[in-house]
């Protein structure tokens, strides 16, 4: 219990800048002011690595857009489903609290709870707590960190989210331009932007109601002078209504523009905000830095977007200090931002503190939940934390009693994001050297239709060559590949699983991982005794066979008998598992995968160079080398043609290079392949499948074995040896694959090519993309021109979309993997662009 139980005004702020969500965050550090206390006391703690968030995340990503679209409530930007269909209220609902679960179960774990132990002893439920969170990754800035259970706790304490590097605002020595209208009068600068399909009246109408208590004006659809020139003047609130969106746009120097080649695109990207002045003019925050910067330093205190995403409009202006910012961290309905603006006004202006108010509007948007789903989740605060907050009290915005504290130095290098939502209606993105302008210029509208078509495709064959397109495209590829048809299971494969049962066998008294030498002993020789055609090992045992073990030691020198090991990586700090003991490096197979960045394993790795101080020196992979073992048995052999591409038999497997099919900028080491997976109801129904105990009893038949690949793995949960797969998401979501099925799969997708001509995925060259995409893009532009009535152009599109999308999905069923998502793209901007040239001919 803490020691004093009167509410107090505490301060937290949690850092969690040296890590991410995929390899862990080891150190977190906490600080915690009480009032009137000028040093903080601090708590150390970690938090580990949690894949499985970024995956979750970016799929309810995908469902809430579809579902905005699907209810048809007007967001206050355009949405797209990227083509997430069938999405139903229930899915959604577990998705969320899916989320929601598996973040407090990580801040549940034993390396964070002595911050969490330390903060619950030193405050009480009565107190005013603001808690700062400290990150530049993506994911936990969108996280809802309003429904973690510590906040359940403690019903005034609220969470904001903050900059890594802040410093207090210089103020400016003169005064405003604009004089006051009482000396403690506030001063309101209302700006209500495109009004194209939104309600922008209702937002007037809430501050109108704070008319007695401050001076407020508007701007309507202001142009872009206008609305700089004005905010030069100074103003204490700066509000914001119509359309925005965060993008991310290169940061391009002029010193940096002759090697501009040689930069990666993950490390060359700012997440910028982007407002819509009018149906004409877009404008980045970038272009009124100037004017920005001068009414901070007037006295600027509290910035409002009720907009779309405004986490890009809260980045830029952290870089200029402001104190505090409001913004919705999603796309918002139109009834969701009129509601939280009518609560948060209301208990703002009567006296609550800013962290309070929010949280008191948000809690009662649950009320709109049913209809409105996740409507709690938007708003959110970014702080400068060397700023005390602000409360309004007798007409002024005053500073609470916060004591002001210096934070840690920004990482080393920023977290950069890719482009997230499009802009908002009527408006095409046309990123330029150093911000985005979305205003198309006159000489735009005089180019034949051609040469719009060219810039076009040129357009997106560049956001696609540096990487921006990647996220999206690898995600239509994990679509096809479950939309795919349902193939019979691989019945020249059996696998044997050992799951938690097996592990309490009486044979596994004595086991030593997941096998004992017992179990191990009399599965091999009931297995050899019904003639396989090859037998894998895919369990780690490295440890010495004991002499008395004569029978385990005969069957290891089986010649059919493979065996996985690890190969060390320092980079990863892993020392590697050398193969059991009597199995030569001929039939030994490495067991290294390749996961994608968000965790999802799609390529195959066939074969690499290996250090030769590692335990593990084979080049070749578990999986080739049970599948070459079973061919060349048939009379098939492996070679590598002139271009250096492995062929066996007639099959060539074409190795991925840096730019292969959706992937840019890929490392490509090593013999990589993609690999094609194989679905007979589930893709966890690849072969038929026994179980250990059921070998050792006498239960699987002889000719269940003969002349099969025979795959031995550990299932049990308790090994933690589960992937991630294109199968994670959608119909079979969050299904992880156990490791012998990944091996299973792959060795399927080898033989199967050679043996039965089942298609390889590959890609075109990249001529032959932007063929592609030029193709389309034409068709687009010609059926733009052709219907010039927007219900005729809106069909005719829609037909040459699923079009499009049929032939991409029949494509990729034949085995090439070919664009759609930048097609896609290609097809909207054009079909925008002429629709944004009828809009300005009316």
């Amino acid at each position: 219990m803490p020691a004093i139980c009167n509410a107090m005004n505490q301060l937290i702020t949690l850092s969690l800048e040296v890590g991410d969500l995929y390899s862990g965050f080891p150190a977190v550090t906490a600080h915690l002011w009480e009032l009137n206390s000028s040093h903080p006391m601090k708590f150390l703690g970690g938090l580990p690595a949690a894949p499985e968030i970024p995956v979750l995340y970016h799929s309810w990503k995908l469902l809430y857009t579809a579902l905005c679209q699907r209810l048809s409530y007007p967001p206050r930007l355009e949405v797209e489903t990227a083509g997430v269909t069938h999405v139903s209220e229930t899915d959604f609902d577990e998705l969320c609290q899916r989320i929601v679960s598996q973040m407090n179960h990580w801040l549940k774990s034993p390396s964070f709870q002595t911050i969490d132990q330390q903060l619950r002893t030193h405050l009480h439920p009565t107190d005013e707590i603001r808690i700062l969170i400290e990150t530049q990754d993506y994911v936990l800035q969108r996280l809802p960190w309003h429904r973690w259970d510590f906040c359940e706790h403690y019903p005034h304490a609220e969470i904001a989210l903050s900059a890594s590097a802040y410093q207090r605002p210089i103020a400016h020595s003169a005064q405003p331009s604009m004089p006051r209208v009482t000396p403690k009068q506030i001063q309101v600068l209302a700006v209500l932007g495109n009004q194209a399909d939104l309600n922008l009246q209702q937002d007037r109408v809430c501050l109108e109601q704070l008319s007695d208590q401050a001076a407020i004006e508007f701007l309507v659809e202001p142009q872009r002078e206008q609305f700089y020139h004005r905010l030069w003047q100074g103003c204490d609130i700066l509000f914001f209504a119509g359309h925005s969106a965060s993008v991310s746009a290169p940061m391009i120097s002029a010193e940096l523009e002759a090697s501009v080649a040689q930069v990666s695109p993950s490390t060359d990207a700012v997440e910028q905000g982007l407002i819509q002045l009018n149906d004409q003019v877009s404008l980045s925050l970038a272009e009124l830095r100037n004017a920005l910067k001068r009414a901070i330093a007037q006295g600027l205190k509290l910035a409002i977007f009720n907009s779309c995403d405004g986490l890009g409009l809260a980045h830029q202006l952290a870089d200029l200090h402001i104190p505090q910012v409001i913004v919705m961290r999603e796309p918002v309905p139109d009834a969701v931002a009129h509601e939280f603006l009518q609560y948060f006004l209301v208990a703002f202006a009567d006296g609550q503190s800013l962290y309070r108010a929010v949280r008191e509007a948000r809690e009662r948007l649950q009320s709109l939940e049913h209809q409105y789903p996740c409507a709690t989740w938007l708003p959110m605060i970014y702080q400068n934390p060397a700023m005390p907050s602000i409360v309004w009290q007798n007409g002024s915005l005053l500073a609470e009693s916060v004591v002001q504290h210096q934070g840690l130095e920004p990482p080393a290098t920023p977290a950069l994001k890719p482009i997230r939502e499009p802009m908002g209606v009527q408006a095409t993105l046309v990123p330029g050297a150093n911000r985005p302008d979305v205003v198309i210029p006159g000489w735009r509208r005089s180019l034949p239709l051609l040469g719009q078509i060219t810039l076009t495709t040129a357009l997106v064959i560049g956001l696609r060559w540096f990487g921006v397109l990647q996220p999206l495209e690898l995600q239509a590829f994990d679509h096809f590949m479950r939309q795919r048809p349902s193939e019979r299971q691989d019945t020249r494969l059996l696998i044997v699983t050992i799951d938690e049962d097996d592990l309490q066998l009486p044979e596994q008294r004595q086991r030593q991982g997941s096998l004992s030498d017992v179990a191990l002993t009399q599965l091999l020789k009931r297995l050899t005794a019904s003639q396989p055609r090859a037998i894998g090992l895919d369990i780690f045992r490295d440890y010495p066979i004991s002499p008395q073990n004569r029978e385990l030691i005969n069957q290891f020198r089986q010649d059919n008998v493979f065996a996985i090991c690890q190969v060390s990586n320092l980079a990863e700090n892993r020392v590697g598992v050398a193969a059991p003991p009597g199995i030569p490096l001929q039939r030994q197979g490495f067991s290294t995968i390749l996961q994608d960045g968000d965790g999802i394993l799609r390529r195959h790795l066939l074969g690499m160079e290996v250090n030769p101080s590692s335990p593990c020196t084979a080049t070749y992979a578990f999986s080739i080398q049970l599948a070459m073992h079973y061919l060349k048995s048939q009379g098939i052999t492996a070679q590598f043609t002139d271009e250096g591409n492995l062929q066996i038999g007639s099959v060539t497997f074409h190795r991925l290079r840096s730019h292969s099919g959706g992937y840019h900028n890929l490392d490509d080491w090593g013999y990589q392949i993609l690999l094609h997976y194989r679905s007979h109801r589930s893709p966890l129904a690849i072969a038929p499948t026994v179980t250990l105990r059921e070998v050792l009893a006498g239960k699987v038949q002889p000719d269940q074995i003969k002349d099969r690949i025979v795959l031995i793995g550990v299932t049990a949960r308790s090994f933690q040896d589960y992937h991630s797969t294109p199968f994670s998401v959608g119909q079979e979501m969050f299904q992880a694959m156990p490791g012998v099925i990944v091996q299973a799969q792959m060795v399927s997708q080898i033989v199967s090519a050679v043996a039965d001509g089942r298609p390889l995925l590959r890609s075109w060259p990249l001529t032959a993309d932007a063929i592609w995409i030029l193709g389309w893009s034409i068709i687009g532009g010609l059926i733009a021109g052709r219907w010039r009535s927007r219900p005729y152009l809106l069909l005719a599109t829609s037909v040459t979309l699923a079009v499009l999308y049929v032939c991409c999905f029949g494509l990729f069923v034949m085995g090439y993997w070919v664009p759609l998502v930048p097609t896609l793209l290609a097809l909207t901007l054009i079909g925008s662009n002429f629709v944004l040239q009828q809009h300005r001919n009316k």
